[in-house]
């Protein structure tokens, strides 16, 4: 009995095997490559699916490669991949066989490929995203001999990078850098400093900059606590199919100041550098490599500090202590598995030692414009590395899985008592996928932690110097397209803080988006969403001195919200040979418990410090503006072409809660109640202090043969407002005949203070295919200017560079 049931166990097992093999002879597979038809390379995660079923589909794995299996018959496939060109082919797949095809993509609009952006988390054209978004090329940054990121920054529309912190749309005052508005990601990972949240653009290794995204209004739903104003993404380039190599050497240096300022220095007053970078693919071209680094030094445009005969000054700084010096090395590793198909895997890197000096007032307004004022200089030697081991999986489902993480190490050896150590661990979790059954709704899921331990005697006043905080992030976002003119995002972020794991916050944020096109080359945008900032430890806990003001401590500091809305509208023209973009935005943004840096008397003593900085919250903002961009360039013929970028921003700061108390000071002249109107030097327009209501930003450049010449255009109103406290201070220090050295700034705002336009000009000349040398010069006029009480920005300079890219 039992010979029989297994003899009727075999049979039907070879059945169902004949059964699964005829099946199987019924069915084909259509495979091939998907590239870059411009540059030649692998295109990751393009979509091929059926057109008849969008359930039959796959993607490409890391070497482009895809592979389709379906019944036997003539079919029409689709190849798609975002900012490129849908193509469809019909293929006949015969059964048992397989048939390959090659797809070259090609992008929507040839002379604007730099628009395919990933600001929203998804690979989109930057006429499908749903919030603001400015791209910025390598070209620009080549031709400027930018050394670091910022002032390329400094040329977006709406963007403004103020003594290091970037500034959206009004966003912020100064705060000399700390509690950023704005977060600061290269290739998807942080890079502000955690402590502080405040941007080490020195980290970013300009050499290898793909392009770079910057994202205006309420960000934090895509990007974290730090986006309450917006977010900045740079991307870097990883190896094409040939190696390539840039070397960058300059040597330059910083003109006589116009009067009524002082030259300080004998000799040269020089700056120099070199950086280069090489990339390849080694070990049969699975593996992707890429180097870089750079060394700079600079003598500085402020000099040492000279202090009057009366003045104590302990700190003995010369102007050779003011000379800044930089060495940093880079490096970028990935792997593509050939054992799992869709599988990478890589560590990158960044190693820098930076010796710098930081002046934070002028010695006066007048002949000590580019000295720095006594006791105020921060002189530090800091090393700083970081290592991020990643993984990445494309499955040919259309599911992606990243997994990112960083270690970071930053030892800063400071005057001042302002030395600090911090250690920091990131990682994060991301899960995506795009639904073609579901007419194309794209996911993306995740989870982040960032853990951050400082040890700093300067952040004593939380009861001890080790100070931590920690950051749980879980987040959400969808987008879906329907049809071929609207798509519709919609997002969600929990945001969990724990600092000394005493003070603890949770929030949950939201935001919605949508962007439709109109008609040819016109789309529409609108998007509504909230932000959230959590306080830095550096806000709530640093207690120094500089001179004779100092920094205070604000324990009590509260986390601030914000909700932004904005249309816009982004059109494409061709007006004779010029072709481009207009981009118009009007914005909407109120701010709840808005944290400022303020100047009052805030020690009863004053032996601590006569008066100085503290970060409070001052109650309900609002910001309100319109942003104005044009991208455009003409080929005029095949020598002659044109390259513009102009920008304007109009932004209204105001306040909300003109009356209401949210700090007490001492000030000598009797106890002040902190509200907007009785700080503000001027407070009858409502408008927040320390802002520019005007910005204007242009750069055209004229390539003709091998020449190019290009200039920019910067201009920044005046300052509307600042605290009527730094005025007190000032007539303190003049009353002290001559035992503090005065604070002069009264004059120069009364009398100088009109809005300022500095240009900016370069000449460059290609030799052979290869070389590339040019003469720049940044404020051209030699303009004496001033973008923040008591910071003289830098007096014309001179440039020689020459490049070599391979």
């Amino acid at each position: 009995m039992s010979k029989l049931i297994n003899q009727k166990v075999v049979f039907a097992l070879v059945l169902i095997l004949m059964l699964i093999n005829a099946a199987k002879s019924q069915v084909g597979i259509f495979s091939g490559r998907i590239s870059d038809g411009k540059t030649g390379e692998s295109l990751i995660g393009a979509n091929v699916y059926l057109k008849s079923d969008l359930s039959i589909g796959t993607v490409s794995d890391f070497n482009g490669h895809f592979k389709v299996e379906v019944d036997a018959g003539k079919h029409l496939f689709a190849c798609s991949y975002t900012g490129m060109k849908t193509i469809e082919i019909e293929i006949v797949v015969k059964a048992g066989e397989e048939v390959s095809h090659d797809f070259k993509m090609e992008y929507f609009s040839v002379q604007f490929d730099e628009v395919i952006v990933r600001a929203g988390k998804f690979d989109k054209s930057i006429e499908e995203q749903t919030v603001s978004v400015e791209v910025m090329k390598p070209r620009l940054i080549d031709a400027r001999n930018t050394i670091s990121v910022e002032s390329i920054l400094n040329l977006t529309p709406g963007l403004t990078i103020l003594d290091e912190e970037p500034q959206i749309r009004g966003g912020s005052g100064f705060t000399f850098g700390v509690g950023s508005k704005v977060a600061v990601f290269v290739d998807d990972m942080p890079i502000s400093s955690a402590d502080a949240g405040k941007p080490d653009w020195s980290l970013i290794p300009v050499e290898n900059i793909k392009q770079i995204e910057i994202v205006k209004g309420a960000s934090s739903v895509l990007s974290g606590s730090a986006a309450l104003s917006g977010a900045i993404y740079i991307r870097t380039v990883y190896p094409g199919i040939k190696p390539a190599t840039k070397v960058r050497l300059y040597g330059g240096f910083y003109d006589a100041p116009s009067d009524p300022a002082r030259k300080w220095w004998s000799g040269i007053n020089y700056q120099n550098g070199i950086s280069f970078l090489h990339s390849r693919r080694i070990h049969d071209g699975n593996t992707d490599l890429v180097i870089g680094g750079a060394i700079m030094g600079d003598r500085s445009y402020i000099g040492a500090p000279v202090p009057l005969p009366l003045v104590s000054d302990s700190s003995d700084i010369s102007d050779d202590d003011m000379k800044n010096k930089r060495a940093r090395f880079n490096f970028n590793l990935r792997r593509r598995s050939k054992k799992y198909k869709g599988l990478d895997y890589g560590l990158n890197g960044n190693i820098m030692y930076s010796k710098t000096s930081t002046a934070l007032a002028w010695l006066d307004d007048t002949a000590g414009f580019y000295r720095a004022y006594p006791g105020a200089v921060l002189l530090a030697d800091k090393l700083t590395f970081y290592v991020d081991p990643y993984l990445n999986f494309y499955s040919g489902t259309g599911v992606k899985h990243q997994i990112k993480n960083r270690i970071y190490s930053s030892d800063n050896k400071a005057n001042n008592n302002q030395s600090n150590k911090v250690f920091m661990l990131f990682n994060e979790y991301r899960f995506s996928r795009s639904f073609s059954n579901l007419g194309g709704l794209d996911f993306i899921g995740g989870l982040s932690s960032n853990y951050t331990h400082s040890n700093a005697n300067m952040y004593d006043a939380s009861g001890s110097p080790d100070n931590s905080i920690w950051n749980a992030s879980l987040y959400m976002e969808i987008e879906k397209k329907f049809g071929n003119a609207l798509n519709f995002s919609a997002g969600a972020r929990l945001e969990h803080f724990r600092l000394n794991d005493s003070i603890r916050d949770t929030k949950p944020i939201l935001r919605l988006g949508a962007s439709l096109k109109l008609g040819q080359e016109t789309y529409f945008r609108t998007s509504i969403g909230q932000g959230y900032r959590f306080p830095s430890i550096t806000e709530r806990y640093i207690r120094t001195r500089v001179g004779s003001f100092g920094v205070f401590n604000n324990p009590a500091l509260k986390p601030e919200t914000s909700w932004n809305a904005e249309a816009g509208i982004k059109q494409g023209f061709k007006f004779a040979k010029f072709y481009g973009y207009l981009d118009v935005a009007f914005f909407y943004q109120e701010y709840q418990n808005t944290v400022e840096y303020l100047f009052g008397f805030w020690d009863p003593t004053y032996e601590f410090a006569i008066a100085g900085f503290k970060f409070v919250n001052t109650g309900q903002s609002r910001i309100t503006g319109i942003d104005l961009s044009v991208n455009s360039q003409a080929r005029i013929n095949d020598d002659f072409q044109i390259f513009t970028l102009f920008g304007y921003t109009y932004v209204m700061p105001i306040t909300l809660d003109p009356d209401l108390v949210f700090a007490n000071d001492y000030n000598p002249g009797g106890n002040t109640e902190f509200s907007y109107n009785s700080t503000s030097v001027d407070p009858s327009g409502g408008i927040l202090k320390y802002r520019f209501v005007h910005t204007v930003k242009m750069d055209v450049e004229l390539a003709f043969k091998k020449f190019s010449f290009g200039f920019s255009l910067k201009y920044f109103s005046k300052i509307e407002n600042l605290d009527k406290a730094i005025f007190d201070f000032e007539d303190a220090t003049v009353a002290s005949g001559g035992t503090l050295q005065p604070i002069l700034y009264r004059n120069y705002y009364e009398n100088f203070n009109n809005g300022n336009t500095v240009v900016d000009a370069r000449l460059s000349y290609k030799l052979g295919q290869y070389h590339k040398i040019a003469i720049i010069s940044d404020n051209v006029f030699n303009r004496r200017y001033s973008l923040r009480p008591l910071k003289a920005e830098p007096m014309r300079s001179f440039t020689l560079q020459y490049s070599l890219n391979i």
